[in-house]
């Protein structure tokens, strides 16, 4: 069975794609801040703080000892930040970039030792991140780090296109999360988190088949 890391695992999207793999019977690590409701069969929960250096080293550490490969990880921690550029910080835009880009970057290498040709990463952007997608004022921070992040995957693909993993990304529209009513109070997304979950669980097991260094819409609407 297969070995399968996941971020941001505590609540919406991540929460839902952790309890299907778990039903599933995959082998699961769930990487979250708050880790209490992820005692589930075949999930190891582990505390994580993605935008911390010194916590990404520490629980890979710990999955080190835990895992001999990765099959697949699933980088879907994001952090968002409404506010108009004009109030938006440097403070603001390092902290949106710590979670979205440089925490994800690190761990995807620190874990490197463990894929092998056929593991599969797949990072979880925003339509609101690519090129000619419809963009909303507030979020400034949070849909340029999205950008980088599709960029990276790119990069990345092309880094390790012959020993792998394959790398791949889905820029989601709007999910009915908490993060979506951050982005925009009171609108009422058409696709719930568990909806989605299935679609990147599927996709997860059989998308790098068809694809590497993919940037994939996966939206009926934006937002």
């Amino acid at each position: 069975m297969k070995n399968v890391i996941i971020t941001g695992a505590s609540r919406g999207i991540g929460f839902e794609l952790t309890k299907l793999f778990s039903a599933k019977g995959f082998k699961v690590i769930a990487l979250s801040r708050n880790v209490s409701k992820l005692n589930l069969p075949n999930v190891t929960a582990f505390q994580l703080d993605i935008s911390s250096e010194k916590s990404i080293s520490k629980i890979v550490k710990l999955i080190l000892n835990d895992f001999n490969k990765v099959d697949i990880l699933i980088n879907n921690a994001g952090s968002l930040i409404n506010k108009p550029f004009s109030q938006t910080s440097f403070n603001d835009f390092e902290s949106i970039y710590k979670v979205n880009v440089f925490g994800l970057a690190e761990l995807i290498r620190l874990l490197l030792p463990c894929f092998h040709k056929s593991s599969h990463v797949v990072n979880i952007s925003s339509i609101g991140g690519i090129g000619g997608s419809s963009k909303f004022s507030g979020l400034s921070a949070y849909s340029s780090s999205k950008g980088a992040l599709n960029i990276l995957t790119e990069m990345l693909s092309e880094e390790f296109k012959d020993s792998g993993p394959s790398f791949n990304c889905l820029a989601l529209g709007a999910v009915q999360t908490e993060m979506l009513e951050e982005a925009f109070p009171g609108f009422k997304a058409m696709i719930s988190p568990l909806e989605m979950a299935n679609y990147i669980y599927n996709f997860s097991l059989e998308g790098n088949k068809f694809f590497n260094g993919k940037t994939i819409p996966v939206s009926t609407s934006n937002p």
